[in-house]
């Protein structure tokens, strides 16, 4: 059974900083691309970044220079660090791990981020 925890949301004034954490149970970690997407209220989910088994990343323009995403398989987890946050970033996030061997997609609970101005 996969499963995905998110965790580091909270409250941060514009331009400050944070970090996400995505940890990852019940499957060969390595080998999935890991991804953040958000949430905002009243829009569509989003695509925030996604990196690869073999750490290519990919970032929404909109997030670009300002968050950066990594993974440590040693310990099933990827990260989203995020600065110079602005309240358009203000949304749920949601960790996603795609299992190529199935095509398969799994999500975490979301973990929300507000920022406040």
């Amino acid at each position: 059974q996969v499963q995905l925890v998110e965790s580091g949301g909270g409250l941060v004034q514009r331009g400050g900083s944070l970090r996400l954490s995505c940890a990852a149970s019940g499957i060969i970690f390595g080998v999935a691309r890991m991804g953040w997407y958000r949430q905002a209220p009243g829009k569509q989910r989003e695509l925030v970044a996604t990196i690869t088994s073999s750490t290519s990343t990919n970032y929404a323009d909109s997030v670009k220079g300002r968050f950066t995403i990594s993974r440590d398989n040693a310990k099933n987890t990827v990260y989203l660090h995020m600065s110079s946050l602005k309240s358009e970033d203000t949304a749920v996030y949601y960790c996603n791990l795609y299992w190529p061997i199935t095509r398969q997609d799994y999500w975490g609970q979301g973990t929300q981020v507000t920022v406040s101005s």
